[in-house]
């Protein structure tokens, strides 16, 4: 294969500045929630939707195809066929966002009344027009940079992109100190904008100074444009129909709550506390998932394009394992003591609320974005497609079904069965596409006794701290220490290794 870093290395690189980037987002969560309060980010939740699908039409079907024929491409060295490629993918981005912008440019009033239900987010929207080409084209020279073995480059993008918003959001909001949530979230969404300026600058000028060496030859254009809407629609049309059944999801929730016995304003601060709090805090180690993605797909599809299949096995059973043996423990831990962390954290009680049953959804749709890449890895976006729209589809019924009648638990059962519905179907398919055999054992349930003991100690200080009356301020760094060294004697004590089984390129 050709020369890139390792997918360790990558993975490593990626991870860190994916930790980075939602330490920067986590903390700019806590200075919104305490600046503007749970309403003013529920409103930003309420835009977030419909600005994931103005994003799945314009940009995340464009954004597959670059890093999948970026792959192929410098596999093949064809760099002159890369230069072509990216040309035509800027052009087609420029296509699809004018008319979009045009449409919500002239109803956006209608949009944020009756499609969003509340005409406080108009404003928000409409600046995320703007930041939505400029997100097009940061994504696809970031997907470029990651297809092409560059991952400096859109590393160090990532880092300042996120460092501008949180000091663009959180100098708005001191400037400005907003009396109404309409103004707060507005200025929420400029701080978006101005990020997104910082950051579509900084990978412009850093493509522009490095330039690769011509070579290959030129695909005909018709070719190449097949080429890309092979890839792009099935990942598009699934990104658009599945924002377009979160959106409703999102939308429907506070008028749910509210029929199940709550006021709007509480509605809509429950709404804010789950999804601007327990959320992100879950969501930490799911850092290292997004940067194992962003260096696995380029890396099996070029083993695939270049027919070393034993090599994409070995490298998407290792992925699945690092789920396993990374994910799942550090998911549980935080959701073990989440109560103190949130009351530490974000000075709100209720953060905690419902952590045990998220977390299982978050550790379920770990397992499904590592599967949904090594699928389009191996071109199988249709039958992708057709799993996740089927199960996006479970999920907003079970919402609209429960919700009403249990609260916010019948959205996370609805979550839940989604993804035991699409976690199966997605592995069934990999391993006989793939021809892969993943151990149960070794992969499942190894790993899941030794979180389950980890996080039942970690319970236990938990309340034996609360008896002493210690300060929960120190719970963090004990039940950490105490539940992973738990954890990795567990795992010895059933004969297995971690490091041993993750090593290797």
């Amino acid at each position: 294969m050709t020369h890139r870093p390792s997918l360790t290395r990558s993975a490593i690189l990626l991870t860190v500045v994916g930790l980075i980037s939602q330490s920067l987002t986590f903390l700019y969560h806590i200075a919104v929630a305490r600046l503007v309060g749970a309403q003013a980010m529920g409103l930003v939740h309420l835009i977030m939707p419909a600005y994931a699908v103005m994003q799945s039409i314009c940009i995340s079907g464009l954004a597959m195809a670059v890093t999948v024929l970026s792959s192929e491409l410098y596999a093949r060295k064809n760099t002159l066929a890369l230069r072509q490629m990216i040309r035509v993918s800027f052009r087609g981005l420029i296509l699809l966002w004018f008319p979009v912008a045009l449409l919500v440019l002239t109803q956006s009033d209608t949009i944020a009344q009756r499609v969003l239900g509340d005409g406080r987010t108009r404003a928000g929207l409409l600046l995320l027009l703007p930041a939505l080409l400029l997100t097009g084209v940061e994504h696809l020279q970031k997907q470029y940079c990651y297809g092409t073995g560059r991952l400096w480059l859109p590393a160090s993008a990532e880092v300042v992109e996120q460092l501008a918003r949180c000091i663009a959001i959180i100098l708005l909001l001191q400037v400005v100190r907003p009396k109404e949530d309409t103004i707060a979230a507005a200025l929420i969404t400029a701080g978006i904008l101005c990020s997104e300026v910082v950051s579509s600058l900084s990978l412009s000028l850093g493509l522009c100074r490095k330039k690769p060496t011509l070579g290959g030859c030129l695909l005909p254009s018709n070719q190449l444009r097949r080429r890309i809407a092979a890839i792009a629609l099935p990942v598009s049309f699934t990104a658009l129909l599945g924002n377009l059944m979160e959106a409703a999801t999102a939308m429907a929730i506070p008028k749910l709550l509210v029929a199940y016995g709550r006021t709007p304003g509480e509605a809509m601060g429950e709404f804010g506390i789950l999804m601007g709090m327990t959320l992100p805090m879950l969501s930490i180690p799911t850092a290292f998932v997004n940067g194992l993605t962003l260096a696995l797909l380029p890396r099996l599809t070029e083993a695939r394009t270049l027919g070393h299949m034993a090599s994409f096995r070995r490298i998407s059973e290792k992925a699945m394992l690092s789920v396993s043996y990374l994910i799942l423990p550090s998911v549980t831990l935080i959701a073990a003591f989440g109560h103190d962390l949130g009351t530490v954290l974000f000075q709100e009680p209720k953060a905690a609320s419902h952590i045990g049953s998220l977390a299982i959804v978050v550790c379920a749709e770990c397992y499904h974005i590592i599967l949904v890449c090594i699928l389009h890895a191996l071109d199988k976006q249709k039958e992708s497609a057709i799993i996740s729209l089927g199960c996006a589809g479970i999920e907003l019924t079970a919402t609209l079904l429960l919700t009403g009648h249990m609260g916010l638990k019948g959205f996370i059962w609805g979550q839940i069965l989604s993804e035991a519905v699409a976690v199966p179907l997605c592995m069934l398919l990999v391993c006989q596409s793939a021809e892969l055999r993943l151990g149960i054992g070794r992969c499942f349930v190894v790993p899941v006794l030794a979180t389950l003991l980890a996080g039942a100690l970690v319970v236990l200080i938990g309340q034996y701290i609360h008896r002493l009356g210690i300060d929960p301020s120190v719970m963090p760094p004990i039940c950490i220490c105490g539940g992973s060294l738990l954890y990795l004697v567990t795992l010895r004590a059933q004969g297995v290794r971690p490091w041993q089984l993750l090593r290797g390129k």
